[in-house]
């Protein structure tokens, strides 16, 4: 049996110990010390975002990213259905509705001929217009920007963009997560890079930096005792979680550039089966193929669970793609507008294995198996 081919195991770098070195000697461990600043300018600078307040998680930056555009009791997001729970559950958690929009075939993100037709829908029967839009870049591919911001813009609605897989993916020029008021990443254990844990908040606009990083830390007011005029969280990143994320930043264009190539010998070896159809790069972007996916037509017969258990049998890791939250329980009542598309998607697609540290080799293994059970 080979040694367990991970769907996306972390990858150092190798600075990472040396900067936690740093941490221990300087004995700060907490959310306090000089690794989470230069953890943050390493964001800034990599992204060209103006300002970035390093968290606990993706989820709680998408979290204050809401409570920073003032988004509360009883208001409607808009939301990308096909995605992953931890990018719409913020939205419960301020007591809002969330509204899920279906993707589109070209980028498999959110379709914005169903945003607009939504956002149209309301105006014309007078109804309050959603407050914000949290747009997701699934599996390191962007959306549809261009688009999406015109319709936002004109109907005034306010742009999340959860970056979570896609830190590294640029479109029309500008990185994934800078385009929208705020935007989001995630540095968990599988993502492109990552810090063991953690997120990060980056923004433009100074104010819902500043917002952010007071709640990030319970919403103390500057005095020497604890004064709270309101609540916050426990969300800020401890200095040993951003010095992992320190070391990572200095090796991401290596790790994009390594996952694209994955996607690209994936792609090669398979493309004798055109019932094999890869997640797309719309024009202008370029995306950092957190992972290879990828969906079978239906004139095969094969499912992606078929697939899936010849690979475990190898000792490999591989998963379906994301179940829509418009058909999840949990959203049972959710209002949504859909086409069916990621439906599709989940029924019939699946991620392939596309860790950095993979060689050739690894890759070559996976594909086999896939064509050899396709074929079967």
């Amino acid at each position: 049996m080979n040694n367990r081919i991970f769907l996306s195991a972390p990858h150092m770098g190798g600075n990472e110990i040396k900067y936690i070195q740093e941490a221990f000697d300087a004995n700060y461990i907490s959310p306090v010390g000089e690794q989470i600043t230069k953890f943050e300018e390493a964001i800034k600078s990599f992204t060209g975002a103006k300002h970035a307040v390093a968290l606990s998680s993706g989820t709680a930056a998408l979290h204050l990213a809401l409570r920073t555009l003032g988004v509360k009791d009883g208001d409607e997001v808009l939301a990308s259905s096909f995605t992953f729970i931890g990018g719409v559950a913020p939205i419960m958690y301020e007591r809002c509705t969330p509204f899920f929009i279906d993707s589109d075939e070209d980028s498999w993100n959110l379709d914005p001929l169903l945003l607009l037709e939504a956002l149209e829908s309301r105006k014309k029967s007078g109804s309050k217009m959603p407050k914000a839009l949290i747009v997701a870049h699934l599996y390191g591919q962007a959306a549809k920007m261009d688009e999406i911001v015109a319709i936002c813009d004109k109907y005034g609605v306010a742009i999340i963009e959860d970056a979570a897989e896609s830190l590294g993916a640029t479109v029309g020029g500008k990185h994934t997560g800078t385009i929208g008021k705020a935007g989001i990443y995630s540095f968990n254990g599988n993502k492109i890079i990552t810090s063991s844990g953690g997120g990060m908040l980056v923004t433009d606009d100074e104010e819902v930096a500043k917002e952010a990083r007071f709640l990030s830390t319970q919403a103390k007011e500057p005095f020497l005792h604890y004064e709270h005029e309101t609540y916050g969280y426990n969300y800020r990143m401890s200095n040993i979680v951003a010095a992992i994320g320190r070391g990572q930043m200095e090796v991401l264009p290596q790790r994009v550039g390594r996952r694209r190539e994955i996607f690209a010998l994936y792609k090669e070896l398979l493309k004798d089966i055109p019932e094999v159809k890869f997640m797309p790069e719309i024009a202008g972007s370029r995306g950092n193929r957190w992972l290879t996916t990828f969906y079978m037509d239906k004139k095969l017969k094969t499912t992606p669970d078929e697939i899936i258990k010849a690979l475990e049998a190898q000792n490999i890791e591989s998963r379906p793609l994301w179940k829509p939250m418009h058909t999840q329980p949990v959203f049972k009542d959710a209002p949504h507008l859909t086409n069916d598309f990621s439906e599709m998607l989940f029924e019939r697609g699946l991620c392939l294995p596309s860790g950095s540290s993979m060689e050739d080799e690894d890759v070559m293994l996976v594909a086999k198996i896939v064509r050899d059970v396709i074929k079967k």
